[in-house]
C-alpha cells in the first residue's frame, strides 16, 4: 500500500511526526489490530515498529517472528531525526518511505562475477553517504550479505529481505553481526514492510532533550532477553472474532 495513506502531502518530506495527518482507515486499521494483538507489553518503539510492520502485511505474526531491541531503536531514531541518510536497496522501498529522502544506487549498479547487482548498488551507496547511514533492505538478501562486508557502522539496519534462497539465512547472519538491527527469523519479508520499519521511526514523537521519554521494559518472566536483542514478542489470544 504505498504510498501510506494518512500522509497529508506525499510530496513533502517532513520529519515532524505531529505534521502527519492519520487517515480515518489507518485509524481503524490499528483499532481493529490492537483488539486482536495485545501490544501494550512491548517499549514504545518496538511497539511502534512492530504494529506498523503487522499493518502492512497484515501478518499477526510479525510479532512473534520479528526480532529487534529498544536501545538500539532509540539511536536510530534519534539519528534519523538528527538527518542521517537513510539508504534503500530497491526503488519499491524507497516508494514507501515518503517523508524522508532516501538513496537508492540499483539503477547505477551492475553485476559480474560473483558480485549480483543488488550488491553492486549496496557498495556504490556506501561510498555515497559512507558510516553512520540507515539502511533499509526489503528484497535481495544479496544486500544484505553485502552490507555486512562492509565497515559501514550503521545507525540501523532493517534487514527484512524476502525469498525462499538466503533470505533467512542473510538475516539470520545480520543478527549474528551484532549490528543495531530490525529483523526477522522466517523467510517473508519484503519491500513493504521494510518500509514500514523505518517509517514507524519516523512517524514516532520526537522527545526533548529537556524531558527524555523513558521506555518501559518488557516483564522479563513473559519476555525473557537474555542479550540486548529479542524477538519483538508472541501474538495473544484473538479479542475480537473476525
Amino acid at each position: 500500500m504505498f504510498p501510506e495513506s494518512g500522509v497529508a502531502d506525499p510530496g513533502t518530506r517532513s520529519t515532524d511526526p505531529e505534521a502527519r495527518v492519520v487517515h480515518p482507515i489507518e485509524q481503524e486499521s490499528f483499532r481493529r489490530l490492537r483488539a486482536r494483538l495485545d501490544t501494550s507489553h512491548f517499549p514504545p518503539l518496538t511497539r511502534a515498529v512492530v504494529e506498523r510492520v503487522i499493518h502492512s502485511a497484515a501478518d499477526l505474526d510479525y510479532a512473534s517472528d520479528l526480532v529487534t531491541a529498544e536501545v538500539a531503536l532509540e539511536k536510530a531514531h534519534r539519528a534519523l531525526h538528527d538527518g542521517a541518510p537513510v539508504v534503500v536497496d530497491v526503488e519499491m522501498v524507497a516508494a514507501g518511505i515518503t517523508r524522508r529522502d532516501t538513496v537508492c544506487r540499483l539503477k547505477d549498479a551492475v553485476s559480474g562475477p560473483g558480485l549480483t547487482r543488488s550488491a553492486h548498488a549496496i557498495r556504490l551507496a556506501y561510498e555515497q553517504v559512507g558510516p553512520g547511514a540507515l539502511w533499509v533492505i526489503g528484497c535481495a538478501p544479496t544486500a544484505l550479505e553485502e552490507l555486512l562486508t562492509l565497515d559501514a557502522a550503521p545507525a540501523l539496519v532493517i534487514g527484512l529481505p524476502v525469498g525462499f534462497v538466503g533470505a533467512a539465512e542473510s538475516k539470520a547472519a545480520l543478527r549474528e553481526s551484532g549490528l543495531p538491527a530490525v529483523s526477522n527469523v522466517s523467510e517473508k519479508g519484503g519491500s513493504a514492510v521494510a518500509a514500514a520499519a523505518l517509517n514507524a521511526l519516523l512517524y514516532h514523537p520526537v522527545s526533548h532533550p529537556e524531558s527524555p521519554s523513558v521506555a518501559p521494559v518488557p516483564r522479563a518472566e513473559s519476555h525473557p532477553a537474555p542479550e540486548a536483542e529479542s524477538r519483538a514478542g508472541s501474538p495473544s489470544k484473538s479479542k475480537e472474532k473476525s
